[in-house]
């Protein structure tokens, strides 16, 4: 082989090792770019909670009042449950509430059985139960007593709540509350870590708050017979404020 042609020879080999080269080169730049900015897109934020809290006296209850009446027949057990829940009727209305106030939420007739003889039906039970709601308070141990005295026996737990109407008035303060919070500790993290925080990437919030209290019949029919007004005491309720921030930093 001539001394031209092994010239030639090594002359391309260096062009395609050189050819290989580069596009290893871009090759390997182009994942180092993709990889970093992937990091990025993660790196360069923070998600911090944030709480806020304030105790407040509900100012809406709900209470079940109701009645259970057995008698021979149906007819019957319907008859005087009828009678006595629209006693209590009249005497919640005498007190101030409106029918809107007033729902029905239970209504059953009902076979009572012998089984000791056979199923035998030995009478009929009669069930009728409306639910008030009010955000007068002070009505609530008249509520009680003069249901019991209508013939109400079936008084369930009393529930109190915070309006929707209260709520929003504490809402504001208990965002920038929350808000802050989370600000606070974001703020810390982040100077913790030798960054900055840059602005705000997302943020949401998540509203709570209940309290409930329970009322026993038993105890109210034995005030009511012994003449003393039920007393009914709401406590208070817990209207909280949270929120997720994300935050830029850098």
């Amino acid at each position: 082989m001539s001394s031209d042609n092994k010239s030639d020879r090594s002359y391309f080999a260096i062009i395609a090792l050189s050819v290989v080269l580069v596009v290893m080169s871009l090759t390997i730049y182009g994942i180092s770019q993709s990889g970093t900015g992937t990091g990025t897109g993660t790196a360069d934020t923070i998600s911090m909670s944030g709480y806020a809290e304030q105790k407040v006296t509900p100012d809406t209850a709900q209470i079940s009042i109701g009645a259970v009446v057995q008698a021979d027949t149906s007819e019957e057990a319907a008859s005087e449950n009828a009678a006595i829940m629209s006693a209590v009727i009249e005497e919640l209305k005498a007190l101030g509430l409106e029918d809107k106030e007033i729902q029905t939420s239970y209504v059953s007739v009902y076979p009572i059985y012998n089984y000791d003889e056979g199923r035998t039906i030995t009478g009929y039970s009669a069930s009728n139960s409306v639910e008030v709601t009010t955000t007068d308070l002070d009505i609530l141990s008249d509520v009680i007593d003069r249901s019991a005295a209508a013939g109400a026996n079936q008084i369930g737990s009393i529930s109190f709540s915070v309006s929707d109407e209260q709520q929003e008035e504490l809402r504001e303060d208990l965002m920038d509350e929350a808000v802050a919070d989370a600000s606070s500790k974001a703020e810390i993290l982040a100077d913790s870590l030798g960054l900055k925080i840059k602005g705000v990437q997302t943020a949401s919030i998540n509203e709570g708050g209940n309290n409930r209290v329970y009322y026993a019949m038993d105890a109210a029919m034995e005030m009511e017979e012994a003449g003393v007004s039920t007393p009914i005491q709401p406590g208070e309720s817990t209207v909280s404020m949270s929120v997720q921030v994300t935050y830029y930093i850098g």
